[in-house]
């Protein structure tokens, strides 16, 4: 299968190869450790939106506004973050994002007006921003050198730390206090830091033969820049549905459905379950289907879930249709920058991504503007548009190619 072919070149290795030494298992093991924290982490956080839009009393456009703090503080963060990597190392870049993200989750329930949410929020996208560029980028270099396309392994648990927090947030969404839950995911975050950390800062970035040329940056020009922009595009297609749901999700669910708070919660979470079993089956998919048929299918999958977890009149069936987005999501996002590395090596990788959280971090303010104008279920289908946007996207690039050095 030619798609795959070309995957396997950009990552070598794959099913055969040499087994990988303890040292790697383990760097393996604590970057899949802090994949997981930043999914439960920034679940723990969404999931208490409401409670910090009651209490700050934001209308849908100014929580909105506030939300647009985290896009801003990421996309600076992100933008500075890859080259304090290339000076500093990406795993200490990682440990220290991973000390700042959960002390800045504890900041939004202290706020009492849309404005110092906003504030705080900068703080809090800059660590999420921050820790997002650090962990990709010492994903591909553990990538390169164990020679195995393991990559989507670190985002199911991305996936599964997130459906995980969601979970936990719902159970305690009617008893706890926003503050109290967040200052305990404060000091849950610092623990697993104080434990996973030191094994990357223990072992330096892995770089071995070809493996170390590859994770040099390099300037993407022509037609190579032009595809990985596109891969970018469809990345950012599909993360703002992922961005959309955990922000507005439980808010669509607890006003427009008159959901519990613990059953609102949980829409996150079992969105996050079905993207988690969808990563999980991601490598059997894409044996069976090919790249180009598995964006294809999984855009318009989720196109059609998020019309009816937007639309749908009852709380059941909205919860089916977040799953159903889940499901239709989960390999787009992985696929594109696999796509995107193949023509391009880890800086296009980087570029791809970068876009990819982008739409992650810009997809909530826009909701919230468009829920203002409009109606906050309106708003939703705009995920849909999206991701079948970015099915038409994948189909167009079918047959993207470009050699190396054009």
């Amino acid at each position: 299968m030619p798609h795959l072919n070309k995957l396997r070149t950009a990552v070598p290795g794959g099913p055969g190869g040499n087994p990988a030494p303890p040292s790697l298992f383990r760097l393996r093991t604590a970057l899949t450790v802090f994949f997981a924290l930043d999914g439960f982490l920034f679940a723990g956080w969404v999931v208490r939106i409401p409670a910090i839009k009651q209490q700050t009393g934001s209308s849908a456009s100014d929580l909105g506004l506030a939300l647009l703090g985290v896009s801003a503080g990421a996309v600076v963060t992100m933008t500075l973050t890859g080259r304090l990597c290339r000076r500093f190392g990406s795993h200490p870049m990682t440990v220290v994002s991973a000390v700042l993200l959960p002390l800045s989750i504890a900041l939004p329930p202290l706020t009492h007006s849309a404005l110092a949410l906003g504030l705080v929020l900068l703080v809090f996208g800059a660590a999420y921003g921050g820790i997002n560029v650090a962990m990709n980028s010492a994903a591909v270099d553990l990538v390169a050198t164990m020679r195995r396309p393991v990559m989507p392994s670190f985002h199911a648990a991305f996936s599964l730390g997130g459906m995980i927090g969601a979970g936990l947030g719902g159970l305690v969404a009617g008893g706890l206090s926003p503050t109290a839950h967040l200052l305990t995911l404060t000091a849950v975050g610092l623990l697993v830091t104080a434990v996973a950390g030191p094994v990357l800062l223990r072992h330096p970035a892995p770089a071995a033969g070809p493996a170390a040329k590859e994770s040099v940056p390099r300037r993407l020009k022509g037609r190579t820049r032009q595809l990985v922009v596109l891969f970018g595009v469809i990345a950012l297609c599909t993360a703002y549905g992922e961005g959309a749901l955990a922000d507005w999700g439980a808010l669509h669910l607890e006003e427009d459905l008159h959901a519990h708070p613990g059953v609102a919660a949980a829409g996150y979470s079992l969105f996050a379950l079905a993207m988690t079993a969808g990563r999980l089956s991601g490598t059997a998919m894409l044996e069976r289907l090919g790249q180009t048929r598995t964006l294809v299918a999984g855009g318009t999958t989720a196109a059609a879930g998020m019309l009816l977890g937007a639309l749908a009149p009852s709380v059941w069936l909205a919860l089916l249709g977040f799953a159903v987005t889940g499901l239709g999501l989960a390999n787009i996002f992985p696929v594109a920058v696999a796509r995107a590395g193949a023509l391009a090596g880890p800086g296009g990788v980087a570029a791809a991504s970068t876009l990819g959280y982008g739409g992650m971090l810009l997809g909530p303010p826009a909701i919230g503007f468009l829920a203002d104008w409009f109606s906050l279920p309106v708003a939703l289908t705009t995920v849909a548009a999206l991701a079948g946007g970015a099915a038409l996207l994948g189909y167009t690039a079918r047959n993207a190619s470009a050699p190396r050095d054009d």
